[in-house]
């Protein structure tokens, strides 16, 4: 993997948006994770459509819900972790970053490592306060916006954030 980041998509719901994230999987070289349920189906003709014949150059793993997509990532359990959250960041292991609306730390601040956890909640409504209080959750991250806007697209966000993560890396290999 190029970016050696894993992308979490918490439940979404639109097609075209995963299938342009997918894309971008494959052309940047991260790992990306859906945790369910979604809105649709794999098979979905503008899912296919959006990620065209990037399906099979990407690295992408389905699991049932938030809690499935953690224990595959091998994030512990939040009953045996200790209080951590935002405020508290683990010492050591994945780090979990949340991208949200809310988030007190812009992306250009956060310092990427291989291994890192970038969370992306769904279209309509981001994650939800479940998933940004999770302990295991690093930092609560924002991308800036002018005052008034409700969000940005979210294959846009997930964009802005895997090449801010990659050109911290040298965009390491890159052509």
């Amino acid at each position: 993997m190029t970016v050696g980041l894993r992308i979490v998509l918490d439940q979404p719901e639109i097609p075209g948006n995963t299938g342009n994230i997918i894309r971008l999987a494959a052309v940047a070289g991260f790992r990306l994770h859906i945790a369910g349920p979604t809105l649709f189906d794999f098979s979905d003709a503008k899912l296919r459509r959006a990620g065209l014949d990037y399906h099979d150059l990407a690295v992408m793993t389905q699991h049932q819900d938030l809690a499935a997509t953690y224990a595959a990532l091998g994030l512990p359990e939040v009953s045996q972790s200790p209080p951590q959250g935002p405020a508290n960041p683990p010492a050591e292991g994945p780090r979990v970053y949340a991208f949200t609306g809310e988030g007190d730390v812009s992306h250009t601040q956060v310092d990427y490592r291989p291994g890192d956890v970038l969370l992306f909640g769904r279209e309509s409504t981001g994650l939800d306060a479940r998933a940004k209080a999770d302990p295991r959750v690093t930092s609560l991250v924002r991308i800036p916006m002018l005052p008034g806007r409700r969000s940005l697209n979210l294959a846009n966000s997930v964009s802005i954030a895997v090449y801010e993560a990659w050109r911290q890396r040298g965009f390491g290999g890159a052509e």
